[in-house]
């Protein structure tokens, strides 16, 4: 029995040793893990504050819209940034939300680049759907303002978007009127006039009582926006065939305020036709 007890305090003993090793060695690897991380960090921050690492000209900033680059004309006029300026300083999330309040922009993503140093930067233009006049007032008179408006109504200026679109393709739709006044009921009026069968050209809001369609048929009263808005312009799809019937020069406008009724107001004798079965 004494020899049994010997050998097993001699081998708690060395279990003792070996796990005293292991503490030591665990220890030893933890302060070798703190310096090497510490030393990575400081290495890290010497490298981020060197002069390499330094936004200088427009030039090294990339932005695309789309698969199109933009010209360094185009950048300077979207960005408002101050050179030379540390990469690191540079807030990209600052830069996308001041890029989303220009009106011609609907997205924005901005993005460090470190080999080369500089940014990358990625936009989503907003799309024209229809040429935009609204009355203004200079020194007393009256002029006219052109911009675009996309399908949501936002309003572009006509000069910015072409600087960053020389190329492009302007809408052939008009719209003429306060944008303030139209914008409320802009989506559901363009949703509608867009699926149109009759081809419609100028959309006139000057009066929001009564807006004015011109189209191949001749100009058409809608009068007010409202629910049967969509009602109205599918009975102006059934009224596509007018032409056959009637020439067109003796058409002076078709009425379709009330959907139920709709009129055509004629030149000849001023007598109105009855069009709901053209």
């Amino acid at each position: 029995m004494a020899g049994i007890i010997s050998i097993s305090r001699m081998d708690l003993a060395q279990r003792r040793q070996k796990l005293r090793r292991r503490r030591r060695m665990k220890i030893i690897q933890a302060i070798w893990r703190t310096f090497a991380i510490s030393g990575l960090a400081a290495s890290l921050l010497w490298l981020a504050i060197q002069p390499m690492w330094v936004l200088n000209a427009p030039k090294q900033i990339v932005m695309k819209s789309g698969e199109q680059l933009l010209s360094d004309k185009a950048i300077q006029s979207l960005l408002v940034l101050s050179y030379p300026q540390s990469l690191w300083r540079i807030q990209p999330s600052l830069i996308a939300e001041s890029l989303k309040q220009q009106p011609t922009i609907a997205q924005a993503t901005v993005s460090r680049r470190l080999f080369p140093p500089g940014l990358i930067i990625e936009i989503q233009e907003r799309v024209p759907v229809a040429m935009a006049q609204r009355p203004k007032t200079v020194n007393g008179n009256q002029q006219v303002s052109l911009g675009l408006l996309d399908a949501n109504g936002v309003w572009m200026p006509l000069e910015k978007y072409t600087s960053l679109n020389p190329t492009v393709k302007l809408p052939m739709l008009k719209v003429i009127g306060l944008p303030e006044q139209y914008r409320p009921f802009w989506t559901q009026l363009y949703q509608a006039v867009s699926q149109s069968l009759v081809k419609i050209t100028e959309i006139d809001c000057q009066d929001p009582t009564n807006l004015i369609l011109k189209t191949e048929l001749g100009n058409v009263y809608l009068g007010s926006p409202g629910s049967q808005l969509s009602e109205k312009i599918k009975i102006l799809a059934q009224m596509r065939h007018l032409p056959t019937k009637l020439n067109s020069s003796q058409i002076e406008y078709i009425d379709l305020k009330n959907p139920e009724n709709p009129l055509v107001q004629v030149n000849q004798k001023n007598q109105k036709v009855n069009s709901r079965k053209p």
